[in-house]
């Protein structure tokens, strides 16, 4: 069965924003130019999608959160939003490039994923992505595995709601699918996480439901606690949780036009 994360759109904007700030940097990346037609994929609550079309693009964002997708709307009417899926999209428009922050290690379906990629784009149309890499968030996993097979006897391992490749597993990917990888990066980004004490809590919140399906929230609070307690040594410093982000930075174009 596959782990569906629930997400809650106004804690992912008030308690987790750090991720679209992280963001920002990726659009300096993907370099987008007055009149161009970008697809962000996985756009959460629509803040980079925003800051692409502030330098002119046209861009249009697809979230399978319907929750996130609603926020978007909201906070930028001028915008179009969709719900859609990245395994399954599809679209009669070709766009000149695809931007995905912090979205493609949440679609398990990975071949599915970069299919639908390459008929999006056109002939050259680029991708720019950053998502979590092999290892990411890996003390994090650990603890919580270790908690709730402790505890409730639970295998974690088929609650995780993550894909995180290796650059050699990703870039076979993309080049199966007809695009050329011209960057690939992966690398270490300890993130800080605000607020806190509550940090890691407000994390396991937002991202790491998934594992917590079924507990009562009294149990749920002691897991977080044990959870926190296996990782003060290693994740707690003057005063803030610091999660050991592993990430990949891929830039990749679409070189030619492959029959599926």
């Amino acid at each position: 069965m596959v782990s569906v994360n629930v997400w809650n759109a106004d804690i992912y904007d008030e308690k987790l924003s750090f991720v679209s700030e992280l963001g920002k940097s990726l659009i300096q990346m993907l370099g987008p130019k007055q009149g161009e037609k970008i697809l962000d994929l996985g756009c959460g609550t629509g803040d980079l999608t925003n800051e692409i079309a502030k330098l002119g693009a046209e861009v249009v964002g697809i979230d399978g959160s319907s929750h996130m997708i609603e926020k978007a709307r909201k906070k930028y009417p001028y915008i179009s939003f969709f719900v859609d899926r990245g395994e399954t999209f599809r679209t009669q428009e070709r766009y000149d490039a695809i931007f995905s922050n912090a979205a493609l290690h949440w679609m398990k379906q990975d071949e599915s994923v970069v299919q639908s990629m390459a008929l999006a784009l056109r002939e050259g149309g680029r991708l720019v992505a950053e998502f979590g890499g092999k290892g990411n968030v890996d003390a994090i996993v650990k603890a919580i595995e270790e908690v709730l097979l402790t505890n409730y006897g639970i295998d974690a391992k088929e609650k995780n709601p993550w894909y995180f490749p290796s650059i050699g597993e990703y870039s076979s990917l993309l080049e199966k699918y007809g695009f050329r990888v011209m960057y690939a990066n992966h690398f270490d980004r300890p993130t800080p996480l605000p607020d806190g004490d509550q940090g890691l809590d407000h994390w396991l919140d937002g991202f790491a439901g998934a594992f917590f399906a079924g507990l009562k929230s009294s149990e749920k609070d002691m897991v977080y606690q044990q959870i926190k307690q296996r990782l003060k040594a290693y994740l707690w410093k003057d005063g803030v949780w610091i999660a050991d982000y592993k990430r990949i930075r891929i830039m990749a174009a679409k070189e030619k036009t492959v029959q599926f």
